[in-house]
């Protein structure tokens, strides 16, 4: 099928499939020990398999750990790389994901876009630039009370449209195709589980972008730093000059961090950045859980450093009290990996062009399941999945950008066949 055909398949179910997923919660809990982290998220599972499976799909399965694995065989004679297509199932703990509502607003035409259950969720157009690029789409949002899902519920409704459109046109030619759908990636362990022999794919893309047009080759590398403070717990009626209180001094940490650079608030771009995410504790013993982003991993290093001597320099006030100071690797810029292979993004941008778009390479502050996926063997971009404003309640996607992320996947397949 050529160019111009992929472009003019019209008969796209992505938009009924994603408003369909994102009903079925799927929220991850970063407190919880299991694999997945959230039963639930095998409901999506379950019924995802089941649609593979209808579409002759026939090795679609769902693993005890809630990973889904499928395979579309090649139709072609040629010797083409086996190219996967990854999405994560879950949906962030930062924002309700049970009983969402998806409502479509047709021929959006720049209105602030009001939520019918809660009037003081306005998805203003002054507020979300990339509305501009809406006019006469349609755009699917929540109703006002949870998250849409569109991270990353929009990815896995693309590859399943994408799977049934490659089961329909077989003149589409294409090496093996791989398909997986992880759990657990909005709480950083989306591929911990990850059977790559049995995936057995050369090179993946994960859908899990935002803007129509985009892909990123180039991650944060991130590492988690746990600061423990063991303070000196005494009856509060008899502590004078004894009572050294670990919260006090944790509050103390927090306060001293810069404030105009090194942290989220004040860096954007390629800055990097400490970031506290949890504190607990009591008087006697608080901890701070940090995370730690910049795109250079070398400066990982220099930053963790400071944050530990300003973490020294508080609590050497207090002569009575310790501290312990654990750095955790998390995980690294993929783009160290991908730029071995210029041709996984090579055919990626063309396929973005060949899909009637201008494809734009970025970089991402965050991470995705590639970043890991990449280390571990698998090189794998992240392609655009057409949602934004992700983790909150004015989510929003646009049916049109999902309807070019399916045609971008079918142009994937068919040019690493072209090219073999």
């Amino acid at each position: 099928m050529s160019t111009f055909e992929i472009n003019n398949i019209s008969d796209f179910s992505v938009s009924e499939r994603f408003q369909r997923y994102v009903q079925i919660d799927t929220q991850s809990d970063a407190n919880s020990p299991t694999c997945p982290s959230t039963e639930k998220q095998k409901n999506l599972g379950e019924l995802l398999v089941k649609e593979l499976l209808a579409l002759g799909i026939s090795d679609a399965a769902m693993d005890e750990n809630g990973y889904i694995y499928a395979t579309i065989p090649s139709n072609t004679t040629k010797q083409v790389p086996v190219i996967c297509f990854c999405s994560h199932m879950d949906t962030s703990p930062d924002s309700s994901g049970k009983d969402v509502k998806p409502l479509v607003h047709t021929n959006y035409q720049g209105q602030d876009l009001v939520l019918p259950d809660d009037n003081s969720i306005v998805i203003k157009y002054a507020e979300h630039p990339d509305l501009a690029n809406q006019i006469g789409n349609d755009i699917i949002t929540a109703s006002g009370t949870t998250l849409l899902g569109a991270d990353d519920k929009a990815g896995v409704a693309e590859i399943m449209d994408a799977a049934r459109l490659l089961m329909k046109h077989p003149e589409i030619k294409h090496g093996d195709i791989k398909i997986l759908f992880t759990p657990d990636e909005e709480i950083g362990r989306g591929v911990d589980k990850a059977d790559l022999k049995r995936l057995a794919a050369d090179f993946a893309y994960t859908m899990d972008g935002e803007r129509a047009g985009t892909i990123e080759d180039e991650t944060f590398s991130a590492d988690g730093a746990t600061l423990t403070i063991h303070g000196v717990s005494v009856h509060p009626g008899f502590a004078k000059g004894k009572m050294q209180s670990a919260i006090k001094i944790a509050s103390a940490v927090i306060d001293a961090l810069p404030k105009d650079r090194l942290s989220p608030e004040s860096t954007n771009k390629k800055d990097g950045f400490v970031h506290p995410v949890h504190i607990s504790g009591s008087v006697e013993k608080a901890e701070i859980q940090f995370i730690v982003r910049d795109h250079v991993t070398a400066n990982l290093k220099k930053h963790e450093d400071e944050l530990e001597g300003i973490s020294k320099s508080i609590v050497e006030k207090y002569p009575n009290c310790t501290y312990t100071f654990v750095v955790k690797e998390q995980y690294r810029n993929m783009k160290e990996v991908l730029d071995q292979h210029p041709e996984i993004m090579e055919i990626g941008m063309e396929a973005i062009n060949r899909a009637g778009m201008v494809a734009e390479r970025r970089s991402i502050r965050g991470g995705t399941d590639g970043s890991r996926l990449s280390f571990m063997g698998l090189p794998c971009p992240n392609i655009f999945a057409g949602g934004h404003a992700f983790h909150g309640k004015q989510e929003w996607v646009s049916v049109q950008d999902m309807e070019k992320a399916v045609k971008t996947i079918l142009h994937v397949v068919s040019l690493w066949e072209e090219k073999a």
